[in-house]
């Protein structure tokens, strides 16, 4: 990991995962991170692809507690099906934005018309006033775009250069992709409350000083009023920003929660196949079982001690 002499931003570089056992895609994955556990409430980050792969995506039935799914795709075409009764493909440009709330369960599926598959799925923490709220499914179309000829920008979460997302949020977010044109060098403004993470996902780009490689996440704590971007090639990346999170949670598998109970519970009633998370059908037809706990008891944790995840 490449990290400034200040503790004001620092590079996170990637770790390789297998998406499931089901088509072996490998991910990667910047958050959680040992350094960086959450950026404001942004607390899960996966790349995956681009891939040719035909089963890229092939996620079956598996639950969420307490936390937001943030779907996006630049290539490829993916179904959602849950057990709220949401059916729902999503294409590039589009968002799927799951609100776990007190639990959903759902799988995902690249369909044939998936060429190929590229885009990042991300969590956001549900705060406590919301995490037992529930559960809600929303697709968004004809988001806020923002063209000129050296940037462009999709805002999917928030607000960000005069535009604002339609998207349902509990706590104050950013989520854009932005492409940037060959040669581009330039500020852009940002809120100075927020922390920010910025992923490439393509191209090449220099943030402040540093060079950040394909795939990995730059953070910036919160404190600056604009970030200097530059690229030689063009570039696409993912903005993330948001408050810092006030809360200590545990974030374990799919479920997030507060107490070492809560967590057992949720996966006590996931295997136990309970009525907090009605049965659906799809075509995968599997069911993911949640793993065996730790042989320890599970503790809160927060931004203040960010090595510990």
């Amino acid at each position: 990991m490449g990290v400034h002499d200040s503790p004001v931003a620092m590079i996170l570089n990637p770790r390789t995962v297998k998406l499931t056992t089901r088509s072996g895609t490998e991910i990667s994955r910047t958050l959680p991170h040992r350094d960086i556990r959450m950026i404001g409430a942004w607390c899960f980050v996966d790349h995956f692809g681009p891939t040719l792969q035909k089963d890229a995506m092939s996620v079956a039935a598996h639950p969420h507690v307490g936390l937001q799914t943030v779907s996006w795709l630049f290539e490829g075409e993916v179904e959602h099906r849950d057990s709220i009764a949401s059916v729902q493909i999503i294409r590039p440009g589009e968002l799927n934005l799951m609100t776990a709330g007190i639990g959903v369960a759902h799988s995902e599926l690249s369909t044939p018309n998936a060429q190929q598959m590229h885009g990042v799925q991300l969590w956001t923490v549900l705060p406590d006033a919301a995490r037992n709220s529930t559960p809600l499914f929303e697709h968004y179309q004809g988001l806020p775009t923002i063209e000129s000829p050296t940037i462009s920008v999709k805002l999917f979460i928030g607000e960000f250069m005069g535009q604002k997302s339609p998207a349902k949020t509990f706590s104050e977010l950013l989520g854009a992709e932005i492409n940037l044109a060959v040669g581009f060098s330039q500020r852009i403004k940002v809120r100075p409350d927020f922390e920010y993470g910025i992923l490439l996902v393509e191209g090449d780009l220099q943030v402040g000083e540093e060079e950040l490689p394909l795939k990995s996440l730059h953070y910036s704590a919160p404190g600056n009023e604009s970030l200097s971007l530059a690229s030689k090639s063009g570039a696409k990346f993912v903005l993330l920003g948001g408050v810092p999170f006030p809360e200590e949670i545990i974030m374990w598998w799919n479920f997030i929660g507060r107490t070492h109970e809560e967590i057992v519970q949720m996966r006590t009633d996931w295997n136990g196949e309970s009525r907090r998370f009605p049965y659906f059908a799809d075509n995968i037809h599997g069911r993911i079982p949640a793993p065996e706990l730790p042989n320890l008891r599970l503790s809160p944790r927060g931004k203040q001690r960010p090595n510990a995840i």
